[in-house]
Order: C-alpha cells, then sequence, then structure tokens
C-alpha cells in the first residue's frame, strides 16, 4: 500500500484497514511459526503498511490536537 493511498483514506477506513492488517500480520506470524512461508517478505511488507498506517493516524491525531488548542 502506498503513502498516496492512505492519505485518501478516511479516518474510519483508515482504523479500519489498520485492523485488518494487524490481523493479517499475526496469522503470517503464526502460520510462518508453524511452517515456513513459501514468502517470508510478506511479513515484512504486512509489519511495513502497520507502521505507515500507524504514522498517519498518530499524524492526524496530533494535527487534530494542534487545531483544537
Amino acid at each position: 500500500m502506498k503513502q498516496s493511498e492512505i492519505i485518501e483514506l478516511t479516518d474510519n477506513e483508515l482504523l479500519e484497514r489498520l485492523d485488518n492488517e494487524k490481523d493479517y500480520l499475526a496469522r503470517l506470524r503464526l502460520n510462518h511459526a508453524i511452517s515456513p512461508l513459501d514468502n517470508p517478505n510478506k511479513i515484512v511488507v504486512a509489519r511495513r503498511n502497520v507502521a505507515r498506517l500507524t504514522t498517519e493516524v498518530n499524524r492526524r491525531n496530533k494535527q487534530t490536537q494542534t487545531a483544537s488548542e
């Protein structure tokens, strides 16, 4: 998922995507612990997507806090 796609999401869509990505990452890690994945780089990609989404959530929260002050 690209940063430009993430910026276009609404707040609710952003939080929903974040939850979905966290679940997906947890499933990947569990599956990899049981038996090796064909492509372990999927874990890296999922972790980076979670980080990108979390960063955008934090940025928006900071903007709303700054605007309300």
